[in-house]
């Protein structure tokens, strides 16, 4: 069975607040300056779609936006946020299963790559980079765990987190996985700021 959100999508946002207070969302909100206006954008795995408001409070109009997700029940909740005059395409689809022809200005993979086990996050992320235009940028946001280094607290959460979605969401992976290997090869940090006690971690990339 795939990962899917469906069980946990109408409580998905409390349970964020609960337990990271605003950190999650500041960890993205902070990458939306890299957006350029009239783009061509990818959201993947972009939950109950509040980030598509915050990106509208900033553009409008212009927007073309591909959003990608997999549960059912997270885009039926994405589909009632505020996009104005932007057009959304709205894709109930895993991203590894997900193919398209079009090159986008700007993808964005909130908390996306903690769900999946070492080969796949290889085999996504060269598929994302072969949609995105010469360039363009990638927006990630997501937790970081040096496994020698981290801090007990952040092991401690972490085994409680990835039990809880591998029972209710059934995500393949119980380890983050350091992503610089995957990012350095292919693209040039413009942008890098730290959340949660350096727990959660934002970065824009520029494709070489």
């Amino acid at each position: 069975m795939a990962t899917n959100y469906d069980k946990i999508a109408n409580v998905y946002d409390l349970i964020r607040r609960i337990v990271f207070g605003n950190s999650i969302v500041n960890a993205q909100v902070c990458l939306l300056k890299y957006v350029p206006a009239d783009s061509h954008i990818l959201i993947v795995g972009g939950g109950t779609g509040w980030i598509i408001d915050e990106i509208t409070a900033i553009h409008p109009k212009g927007l073309m936006i591909d959003y990608v997700e997999s549960s059912a029940k997270m885009i039926a909740l994405s589909e009632k946020r505020n996009y104005a005059a932007n057009k959304v395409n709205f894709i109930k689809q895993p991203i590894e299963d997900y193919t398209t022809a079009e090159k986008y200005d700007v993808i964005l993979t909130p908390f996306l790559f903690d769900n999946f086990s070492i080969d796949k996050i290889q085999i996504i992320v060269a598929k994302l980079d072969s949609y995105l235009k010469e360039d363009g940028v990638l927006l990630y946001a997501d937790f970081v765990y040096d496994e020698n280094n981290g801090r007990l607290w952040q092991r401690i959460l972490l085994r409680i987190m990835y039990l809880f979605f591998r029972i209710t969401c059934n995500i393949e992976t119980q380890k983050v996985i350091n992503m610089d290997r995957f990012f350095d090869l292919l693209y040039y940090k413009v942008f890098e700021e730290s959340h949660y006690n350096n727990f959660i971690k934002s970065i824009a990339y520029r494709k070489k």
